[in-house]
């Protein structure tokens, strides 16, 4: 009997502590002059997310909505304390002009202080943190130049060619048009292209459905796996342990086989002297520190598209000679790898729903088609250039709108590394924490009728020469903010032009009995995709 009680004293302890642990935060926003939402055990204010009651952009959208009049709230995600800053003037200080504030992201998917170590995410641009990230950037901005760009737009070209020659060929196969789930289509696409362009080698994902460098790719973006969730959970609550197991976004087995292509890419490369114009050879460019921006490319390097983001002189440092820290094998591992996930999932998402847009607005579709043979007619019989793809300005209308309504990024984050004071001269003066998080709501500025007047329309128009200046660049962020913007904007904007050109110079995009009107996104905390597909036609031009 008294083995007994013990043993349930010691529940009741272990249960307790647990319990204390999960909310001892719980009041950190009641002495704060903003309103917070209501917080659970574990959960936080994130429940219906975790429990795949939501989508991530709806969940965020309705948290913009949810205050209206404020410029920032509270709330938590699971145990951590989070503001929520709605407000676009704001969000520039923390993003730009107090930077040095927010320096980092929050380390919520893996970090690793030991240099050699299998976690590969917090070695990642993404993961870095402080100098190290200062670093890395400044080693690897030279490499994402409109130079480099042009250097690289063959191979993109050289994928889009083929794509449109499978799907041709499967039309006369077949008898007729065929219809097709888009998130499939153009993660194949991407797939091939980030192994082209970023891996250094070439890959057919469209005849060869199941190959290796595909299903392996396939299998470390699964994120809605219950795994993945065990795993954010884990480097949320539990990060040093977490750590100290090797443990990080990524499976082993996947980045194990990604790193492995990568030392054999470099090996050989080095050993036969192979020079290719892509992402590995620029890495090992960048590896040995001699990369470096040029300076007349400053002025040209704007006219790349609306949605491009500048870089900072953070990013810039290399330009004026200073020292590079000396890239390791698995740091260059790890850009490989982050370029492979923003290459596999968030262009084909960007792709996908750009898609749907374009199928079920057959007006702008068939204004971007007259702009397309405008285009064509121009090169002569030449295939696409970078710079004719820059030209196209109605291209860049239809792409930046659909970047605005559907980001792949509804959000993203900052750390506040030292006490920050926010003091809207109107009364309200509170400070953000060392330590704390900030979220910056991209999905619910993008939705803003404030800033968007009818923002569930799909409407090129906000941003021709005429309106374009109307709109506030805070409020418009789908590739972030700042100097820890997204270093890939030129490169993922090419991409989703080139093939939208020559897929549209081929087809026209058709809707089915499947297409889904209007789109409805699958719920979980996993990338944005739609709830039962997007399925389109692919009918041959006359």
């Amino acid at each position: 009997m008294e083995i007994d009680l013990v043993y349930l004293l010691s529940l009741i302890g272990i249960l307790g502590s647990l319990y204390y642990y999960l909310t001892r935060n719980n009041n950190y926003f009641h002495d704060k002059p903003i309103p917070s939402l209501a917080v659970e055990p574990l959960f936080g204010s994130s429940r219906r997310l975790f429990l795949k009651k939501t989508s991530f952009t709806d969940f965020i959208v309705d948290i913009y909505n949810k205050f209206p009049s404020v410029k920032v709230l509270g709330m938590f995600d699971l145990t951590s304390p989070v503001f929520f800053v709605r407000d676009p003037e704001l969000i520039k200080r923390i993003g730009v002009k107090d930077f040095d504030y927010f320096v980092n992201h929050r380390q919520a998917f893996g970090a690793s202080e030991d240099p050699n170590s299998g976690a590969l995410f917090g070695k990642t641009l993404i993961g870095l943190q402080d100098q190290k990230w200062r670093d890395m950037r400044a080693t690897l901005s030279p490499a994402f130049t409109g130079s480099k760009m042009r250097q690289m737009f063959e191979l993109i070209v050289e994928c889009s060619v083929n794509m449109v020659k499978h799907y041709e060929s499967e039309i006369r196969t077949k008898g007729g048009p065929q219809e097709h789930e888009m998130k499939d289509v153009f993660t194949r696409f991407a797939n091939d292209v980030i192994a082209t362009c970023a891996f250094g080698i070439k890959v057919d994902s469209l005849r060869n459905t199941d190959n290796e460098f595909y299903t392996n790719g396939k299998k470390m973006m699964a994120f809605n796996r219950p795994i993945v969730l065990l795993k954010v959970l884990g480097l949320r609550l539990v990060p040093k342990l977490m750590d100290r197991l090797g443990l990080d976004l990524f499976d082993r087995e996947q980045s194990q086989y990604f790193s492995e292509i990568i030392r054999d890419t470099v090996r050989t490369r080095d050993a036969h002297g192979i020079v290719r114009p892509d992402m590995v050879h620029l890495l090992m460019q960048a590896r040995k520190g001699a990369l470096k921006h040029q300076e007349q490319e400053k002025e040209s390097e704007t006219a790349t598209g609306f949605a491009t983001v500048v870089e900072s002189e953070i990013g810039r440092m290399v330009a004026n000679g200073e020292k590079v820290t000396p890239m390791t094998e698995m740091e260059m591992i790890a850009q490989c790898l982050i370029f492979f996930l923003a290459g596999f999932d968030t262009v084909s998402t960007c792709l996908t729903f750009l898609a749907h847009e374009l199928t079920v607005n057959p007006d702008v579709q068939r204004k971007l088609y007259e702009e397309i043979l405008e285009t064509k007619n121009s090169l002569n019989g030449g295939q696409l250039t970078y710079d004719a793809v820059n030209k196209m300005r109605y291209m860049d209308m239809v792409v930046s709108e659909s970047l605005r309504m559907w980001s792949p990024a509804p959000s993203t984050d900052r750390e506040c590394v030292k006490d920050y004071v926010v003091d809207d001269g109107a009364g309200t003066r509170f400070t953000i924490d060392k330590g704390t998080t900030v979220f910056i709501p991209i999905a619910g500025l993008h939705m803003d009728p404030q800033y968007y007047p009818n923002p569930k329309k799909f409407d090129p128009e906000r941003f021709s020469e005429e309106n374009k200046h109307k709109i506030n660049p805070s409020a418009y962020l789908p590739f972030g903010i700042g100097p820890r913007n997204c270093i890939g904007s030129r490169f993922a904007l090419m991409e989703v032009k080139a093939i939208i050109y020559y897929m549209l110079l081929a087809f026209s995009f058709e809707r089915t009995p499947n297409t889904q009107v209007p789109l409805q996104l699958a719920k979980g905390f996993a990338g944005m995709r739609s709830e039962k597909g997007v399925f389109v036609e692919f009918r041959p031009r006359k």
